[in-house]
C-alpha cells in the first residue's frame, strides 16, 4: 500500500505496480487553488491504467483550480476508485457512502456567486471572480472563472465505486464532483456506482462527456447546476430498487435565489441514453426547474415498478419556455404519468397539460409507449422501430446512430464491457469482474 500525500505540490505520476493499492487520506489534493483569474496549470497528477486507489470515511480526492489530472485508463485496464471496504471484500450490491469521491474543479464560468458579482447577458465576463464554493469542505475550496475553454486534465475508463460520504449535514459528495471545469477536460469512459448522493453532479462550467454508466445512485443519477452548460453522450444511468430519486435533476439560479438575469442559465443536452427508473421514492423520472434549458434525443425512459411517478416534471414556466427541442424519446408514462407542471398557485406556475404540450412538441416522442427492453438495457423490437433523429448539429460530440437509446443492440454492450463492473442492479457481462470484487491485473 502506497498513502497519498496531502498534496501534489509539483506534477507528479502514480505508476501501475502489481498488487500495489494507493490510499487517499483525508483530504488529498493537486495543488492549491491558483484563483480565477490565473492561466496554465502548475501541477499535473497522471495515473496509469490498472492503478487502484482506495479511501474510506470522510476522505476524499480533490483536482484544485488551476491544476490538472490525467487519470486515464484504457478498455480492459481502466482505473478504479473506491472504499476500504471493497478492497477487504465487505461490500455487496447495496452498499454506498463509505467515502467520499473524486472532486474536479476549474475557470469556467458560473451563475450564482458565493462571492463576486454575477454575470449578465449584456456581460456574460464582466465578472469573473463570480465564484463557488464546494460544499461541506473544512477548507474555503472555490471554482469559477471567465475561461469557458479551461481544462483540468483528462478523466477516461474510470470506475467510482461506493462514495457520498457526508462532509457536513447535508453536504455529500457524488462519485463525480465537477464545479467550473471547461471544455478543455475530458471526461469519456466513466462509471459511477453506488453513490449515496447523486450519481454525478456538474456545477457550472462547460462539461462534454461520452460514454457514461451511472449505476445505483441513491438520489438523482445525473445532477446539473449552477448554470453548467453541458453535452452528455451514451448514457445509462440504472437505479436500485431500493434507492434513487430523479435520473436527471436540472436546476439554474431564478427570482427566487438570484435575479433571473444572472447569466449562464443552466443548459443540458442528452443524446443516445437509456435510463431505467426501478426505484418507488421517485415522484417523476426527469425533472428541470428555475429556468434550465433541456434537451433530449434518442433516448429511452423505463419505469421498470411502473409506480406513480412522472416522465417529466418542469417547474415554473420560464423552464418551460427555455425547453429544448426533445426528438425521438420514449416512456413508459401510461395515460395518467407522462408530465407534470409544479401545480402551485400564481402565475409562473405549469400545470401538466402545459409541460405535456412542450415536452411532446418535437418528433417522434411517445410518452405511453410500450417498453421491450431485454437484459435491462438492450433495445427490444420496440425501441428498435423508433426512427432516429440526427443530433450532430446540436453538439460537437453527439453522434448519428440508427436508433435510439445507448444500447441499440447486443453488440452495443461492447462499448460499456470491461471498463465497467457487474452487478445485480445491472451486468454488463464485463470480464473485470464484480462491482464488489476487485481485477487482479498483471
Amino acid at each position: 500500500m502506497c498513502r497519498l500525500p496531502e498534496t501534489f505540490n509539483v506534477s507528479d505520476n502514480l505508476p501501475f505496480v502489481s498488487g500495489l493499492l494507493y490510499q487517499i487520506q483525508d483530504r488529498v489534493n493537486v495543488g492549491v487553488d491558483r484563483g480565477f483569474n490565473s492561466t496554465g496549470t502548475a501541477a499535473t497528477l497522471s495515473i496509469e491504467p490498472g492503478v487502484i486507489l482506495f479511501a474510506q470515511a470522510n476522505s476524499f480526492f480533490v483536482v484544485n483550480r488551476g491544476n490538472a489530472i490525467q487519470s486515464n485508463g484504457t478498455a480492459d485496464r481502466p482505473i478504479i476508485w473506491t472504499s476500504r471496504d471493497n478492497v477487504i471484500g465487505l461490500t455487496n450490491d447495496n452498499s454506498q457512502q463509505q467515502w467520499g469521491g473524486v472532486v474536479l474543479l476549474g475557470r469556467a464560468p458560473v451563475s450564482d456567486c458565493n462571492t463576486g458579482v454575477f454575470n449578465t447577458d449584456a456581460a456574460p465576463n464582466a465578472n469573473p471572480q463570480c465564484e463557488q464554493q464546494l460544499e461541506g469542505t473544512a477548507v474555503a475550496t472555490p471554482y469559477g472563472g471567465s475561461n469557458s475553454a479551461d481544462s483540468s486534465g483528462s478523466f477516461t475508463f474510470n470506475q467510482i465505486r461506493f462514495s457520498g460520504f457526508e462532509l457536513a449535514p447535508g453536504n455529500e459528495l457524488q462519485s463525480l464532483t465537477t464545479g467550473g471545469i471547461g471544455s478543455g477536460t475530458t471526461i469519456r469512459n466513466l462509471m459511477s456506482f453506488n453513490s449515496s448522493d447523486d450519481g454525478v453532479e456538474f456545477f457550472g462550467g462547460t462539461v462534454n462527456v461520452t460514454n457514461i454508466a451511472v449505476i445505483g445512485a441513491s438520489d438523482d443519477s445525473l445532477d446539473v447546476d449552477t448554470g453548467a452548460q453541458a453535452n452528455l453522450e451514451n448514457v445509462v444511468a440504472v437505479q436500485r430498487a431500493s434507492t434513487g430519486d430523479a435520473l436527471i435533476e436540472l436546476d439554474s439560479p431564478n427570482s427566487a435565489s438570484l435575479p433571473i438575469t444572472a447569466r449562464p442559465l443552466t443548459r443540458m443536452r442528452v443524446n443516445n441514453f437509456t435510463f431505467v427508473q426501478r426505484s418507488t421514492t421517485s415522484p417523476q423520472m426527469i425533472r428541470a426547474r428555475g429556468g434550465a434549458a433541456l434537451g433530449l434525443t434518442n433516448g429511452v425512459m423505463d419505469k421498470v415498478d411502473g409506480d406513480g411517478s412522472f416522465c417529466f416534471r418542469i417547474d415554473e414556466q420560464e423552464t418551460l419556455d427555455a425547453l429544448l427541442a426533445i426528438n425521438s424519446v420514449v416512456c413508459d408514462g401510461g395515460t395518467t404519468r407522462q408530465a407534470r407542471g409544479d401545480r402551485s398557485a400564481g402565475a409562473n406556475a405549469t400545470t401538466d397539460a402545459e409541460v405535456l404540450a412542450g415536452v411532446t412538441a418535437g418528433t417522434n416522442v411517445n410518452l405511453a409507449f410500450a417498453i421491450t427492453l431485454t437484459g435491462g438495457i438492450v433495445n427490444g423490437a420496440n425501441e428498435t422501430a423508433v426512427t432516429a433523429f440526427d443530433a450532430t448539429g446540436l453538439a460537437a460530440i453527439f453522434t448519428a446512430r440508427p436508433g435510439i437509446g445507448a444500447v441499440q443492440s447486443g453488440a452495443d454492450l461492447n462499448a460499456f464491457r470491461n471498463w465497467t463492473c457487474n452487478s445485480s442492479i445491472q451486468d454488463f457481462g464485463s470480464s473485470t469482474g464484480a462491482c464488489t470484487t476487485l481485477p487482479v491485473f498483471s
